[in-house]
Formats: C-alpha cells, structure tokens, sequence
C-alpha cells in the first residue's frame, strides 16, 4: 500500500469521523429541545452525550492516523484535541447545569464541527 493509499483512506475515515461528530452534536440538540418538553428527553440528552463525547475522541483518533502513517499535516490533530477539550467542557457545564454557558457552547461546537466537515 503506498503512501498516497494510505493517506487517502485516512482522510476518507477522518471525514467520516467529523460527519459522525457533526451529527451527534446535531441529535443532541434535537434531543435538548425533547428534554425541555419531555419526560424521556433528559434520558436521551444524556446518552447523546456520551455518544457525542465518543465521537470527538473517535475525531482525534482519526485525526491521528491521518497524519502519523500517511506523513500528512498535524493540523487536524490539534483542531480534534481542541474539540475534545471543548467537548470535555461541553460535559462539565451540562453535568453542573450551568445552560447559560452549555447551550452557545453546544451551538458553536456545532458550527466549528460543520466548518471542519466542509473543509475535509
């Protein structure tokens, strides 16, 4: 498998990981506007974001084996680290229900999540 292979398919697995990255944080404000009209809603707004949260590290673990196999920019590495963080944050301020912070938090990791998918 050369390099140029090798490189392709990394790129192609870290597009799928942002796309899966981009439509957890899409379902879980779905699942926010259940949690405000539903009983269920809160169920399903926490198990959302244990799935977002493993999409994010799937995206660093993609974002990885992009770059160290296949030689490519570490660029994507750090976006995927700084949207673990703000993830990791995203948590911490949703567990302490502190929605003033967690909701434009949720709407800008959106858009920085759409905005690394468009760019791959």
């Amino acid at each position: 498998m050369t390099t140029r292979t090798m490189t392709r398919h990394g790129f192609s697995f870290l597009r799928i990981a942002i796309a899966l990255q981009t439509l957890t944080i899409f379902l879980q404000a779905v699942s926010s506007g259940l949690l405000m009209t539903s009983s269920y809603g809160e169920t399903l707004h926490s198990v959302g974001a244990r799935v977002m949260y493993g999409a994010s590290m799937l995206y660093v673990l993609a974002a990885v084996l992009a770059w160290k196999p296949g030689g490519g920019s570490p660029r994507p590495v750090l976006h995927a680290s700084g949207f673990l963080i703000l993830a990791s944050v995203q948590v911490a301020v949703g567990i302490a229900h502190v929605p003033s912070v967690h909701l434009p938090l949720g709407v800008l990791m959106f858009g920085l999540s759409v905005l690394a998918l468009a760019r791959r």
